[in-house]
């Protein structure tokens, strides 16, 4: 459980303190920035095995909670939405700081970064991974499951906020009006009046996204040797 732990500690403090502090500008003047993305790319892995491998290793010995079969309808109600968001995310418009500047002076190339997936929320892959981490941390009430899945929630949570500020930063005066018109928080700009759902431009994601989730769900005995049942 130690080492667990120590994973855990690792691979989100690899992620947030690499990325998000001065220690980042410092490795690209030393590497550059293509050797600083490859420095990256080889440490989140690491680590991401490692936490992986420290997780199957784990003892499943202490409970927080009762395994109860109604607490495992929280993967399978909410995976479906994880899935269309993290196909939303891949396959549409990236708020990329060059694509944010580019669209300071380009009203049709603002309203691409605010359509689609982004509509409902701007950090549609880390919201994938929130719903997963906290879905299944749910459904499995071991300490070995709480530290695993708690840290991947605890960091997609935190850098979504690292994400935006790191954005405003680097996208300059081209950051507010994305900002307004998009939100974190899932629904929340839409709820507030600055953006609506346009369906047929969710029908890409959620189409993929079902497909994914029928994929995952008959091959997870395969994938986690945990199979799924209705």
């Amino acid at each position: 459980m130690l080492e667990l732990l120590f994973a855990g500690i690792l691979f989100v403090a690899s992620h947030l303190l690499v990325s998000n502090t001065r220690l980042r500008p410092m490795l690209m003047r030393g590497l550059g920035e293509k050797g600083y993305a490859a420095f990256y790319s080889v440490l989140a892995l690491a680590t991401l095995v490692y936490f992986i491998r420290a997780y199957n290793d784990a003892p499943r010995l202490h409970y927080f909670w009762p395994l109860e079969p109604m607490l495992y309808w929280a993967p399978k109600a909410l995976m479906l939405l994880a899935f269309a968001f993290l196909a939303g995310g891949l396959l549409g418009a990236n708020a990329t700081p060059k694509a944010l500047a580019d669209s300071a002076a380009d009203e049709a190339a603002l309203a691409k970064l605010t359509g689609g997936i982004n509509r409902i929320t701007r950090h549609p892959v880390q919201w994938a991974i929130i719903l997963w981490a906290a879905s299944h941390l749910v459904a499995n009430g071991d300490a070995a499951s709480v530290v695993f899945f708690g840290g991947f929630l605890a960091l997609s949570l935190v850098g979504s906020g690292f994400t935006d500020r790191k954005k405003a930063r680097q996208a300059g005066d081209a950051w507010p009006a994305f900002a307004a018109a998009t939100s974190n928080l899932p629904f929340a700009a839409i709820a507030g009046g600055r953006n609506r759902l346009v369906w047929r431009e969710l029908a890409v994601p959620a189409a993929v996204g079902l497909a994914l989730y029928l994929a995952f769900f008959w091959g997870h005995g395969w994938v986690s040797s945990v199979a799924i049942y209705w």
